[in-house]
């Protein structure tokens, strides 16, 4: 079982490498939850991510004999970084085995840190799978992304530094993939602080470790299915679900929608960009998937910000639609002069802002006579969404809502 030594013994190795990085006090996001919250700026960190701490102490412990025969990794980005810059900053030969789909800027940036990075297998544990065959044939180290005692120590230095600097902290919020990064908070936290409590969150679309808990006993997912692709793991670690069991106090899970939402809050609010994983504490405590007091002081992690540019595009359209600052809408109207204009101008009275037209008359869907009409529309609210749709509805206008 990881100790809470373990987790000491690690901060010196892991500051060789690692940044202590900024825990901040968020007005905006204390008054939108009633709690105290503190948020714990890992997008601060090198390689952009937590995972250069496990990485860094794990590779330090390696034998003279395993880092002249190297190391290999599976993973989907942000560990692959961390194993790579660590192994390069001790001189070790690093190959890093990641999904096909993995973002195209979390490869690059891995290669950048001196990896040689292989692209094999839909997910994680595909990517996996191939990289032990590789360790198997090429007597290579496994630097495991999760389930490896130093990997898990590394990461609890998060939990020390969150309580050096905040000694009143109530409540730890920690996104759960495969399960290092909480494992090594809570080692940490409980160590510090018995009484804080630690609050592990998954997506809904990876949540292995909510339904492993509900059983008792490991359950592997058949898939995974979410937008936080750093924790899209289709089960934990049999060492980091033992560490859950016995020092989490709840697992909860949210919806990439919630977690969507989590992240345009962050840039537009705090300037501060996150990745899909990095905004999963803070959806919980948005969403009140827990409970919490007035006034807790409460630190969600926020674990990693390499989201890629082409995701970014797509979280962010997601996280104006379910806060109803964007509409796509689509009706239809006579085919005659001046048709289009008059519904513009039912849009403009209604303080909506036009995007994009799509202006179509030989759709099979509608009339000989008819034109459909399909508009990208900026709006303020779900409020303001209902008052365009009363108006369009007043005029005549049959509307259909397709985003």
């Amino acid at each position: 079982m990881l100790e809470f030594a373990d987790v000491l013994a690690a901060q010196d190795r892991v500051a060789e490498t690692s940044r202590h990085t900024p825990l901040d006090y968020s007005h905006t996001f204390s008054a939108m939850s009633g709690a105290d919250v503190h948020l714990k700026l890992e997008t601060f960190q090198r390689t952009g991510s937590f995972k250069i701490r496990g990485a860094t102490n794990r590779i330090a412990t390696l034998s003279q004999q395993e880092r002249e025969a190297g190391v290999v990794t599976a993973s989907a980005g942000n560990h692959a970084q961390g194993v790579a810059l660590a192994a390069t900053r001790i001189g070790a030969d690093s190959k890093i085995v990641m999904p096909e789909g993995a973002p195209v800027s979390k490869v690059k940036a891995t290669r950048n840190y001196g990896a040689e990075v292989v692209l094999r297998g839909d997910d994680y544990s595909e990517a996996a799978e191939y990289a032990h065959q590789l360790e198997r044939e090429e007597d290579r180290t496994y630097v495991h992304a999760f389930d490896d005692w130093q990997v898990m120590a590394g990461q609890g230095t998060i939990g020390l530094e969150i309580h050096d600097d905040l000694p009143a902290v109530d409540t730890v919020v920690v996104a759960i993939g495969g399960g290092g990064l909480i494992s090594g908070v809570a080692t940490a936290i409980k160590g510090k602080k018995p009484d804080a409590r630690v609050i592990g969150v998954q997506a809904e679309g990876a949540s292995s470790v909510a339904q492993s808990l509900q059983k008792g006993e490991i359950v592997e997912r058949e898939g995974v299915n979410t937008i936080a692709d750093g924790i899209a793991t289709r089960r934990a670690g049999e060492k980091t679900f033992s560490v859950i069991e016995d020092r989490v106090d709840e697992v909860v899970t949210v919806s990439d929608s919630e977690i969507a939402v989590a992240v345009t809050k962050l840039l537009e609010r705090s300037k501060t960009l996150v990745e899909g994983a990095g905004a999963v504490p803070l959806a919980a405590i948005l969403e009140e998937k827990f409970e919490y007091d007035d006034g807790e002081t409460i630190v969600p992690v926020l674990s990693g910000g390499n989201i890629d540019l082409n995701v970014l595009t797509t979280v962010i359209l997601r996280g104006l639609i379910e806060t109803g600052r964007y509409l796509r809408l689509r009706t239809v109207l006579k085919d005659r002069p001046g048709a289009l204009e008059d519904l513009t101008q039912v849009i403009s009275e209604s303080r909506a802002n036009i995007y994009a037209i799509r202006h179509d008359r030989t759709s099979r869907n509608v009339a000989m006579n008819d034109a459909e009409v399909e508009l990208d529309l900026e709006t303020r609210g779900h409020e303001h969404v209902a008052e365009l749709l009363d108006a369009m509805e007043a005029h005549g206008y049959e509307t259909e809502v397709l985003v």
